[in-house]
């Protein structure tokens, strides 16, 4: 059974420490060994890691948020993956530093990144994992802070985290959406 799991970020060296690219940050956290590191290919960066018995495809989109579902599209045909199959690991301002919500289905909540890939897919029907990056900017200041570094604080609480994300990951891919939702959200 395969799963594509997407990271939302964008590419570039200038983002790679930027709350906007955690999704990028919890991929690079889900490949272990060096030999199934990501390679660029087509619209993205994959990898491929086993899971008890399942294939999960990573994708770091390589397209910048505002087109990830140009590139997502690519990968569910590529791969032959139902949307329902798939996960999407996205930043979020509207939860606090650290929190992760996994929903199966939902708005695009002002994401750019989401609402590429609603326009694309043509819905909203698929699994997002959320992970709260915090709302610590001023009115005005959300694009400097979404694409600001971590500050001290959540640099230390950063690997936890993104340990805990992996794990929702795992688990959506055995126990699905649902069950994660009910397990995991807010742990």
């Amino acid at each position: 059974m395969k799963y594509l799991i997407v990271g939302l970020g964008n590419i570039g060296n200038e983002y790679l420490e930027t709350r906007h690219n955690v999704g990028f940050k919890v991929l690079d956290a889900l490949v272990k060994d060096p030999k199934d590191d990501f390679e660029v290919e087509k619209l993205g960066s994959i990898a491929k890691v086993k899971f008890k018995g399942r294939t999960l495809v990573l994708l770091k989109p390589s397209t910048f948020m505002n087109l990830s579902g140009k590139a997502i599209n690519y990968w569910l045909q590529k791969e032959k993956i139902h949307p329902s199959k798939m996960l999407i690991v996205v930043d979020d301002i509207a939860l606090p530093f650290g929190s992760l919500r996994m929903r199966d289905k939902g708005s695009d909540g002002g994401h750019n990144g989401l609402k590429s890939i609603d326009q694309i897919l043509g819905g909203n029907r698929y699994s997002r994992l959320r992970f709260g990056v915090g709302n610590e900017f001023s009115k005005g200041k959300q694009v400097e802070y979404v694409l600001g570094e971590w500050s001290s604080e959540q640099v230390e609480g950063l690997p936890e985290r993104i340990k805990q994300a992996c794990e929702m990951i795992k688990s959506f891919t055995v126990i699905g959406p649902e069950k994660t939702m009910s397990l995991l959200n807010n742990k």
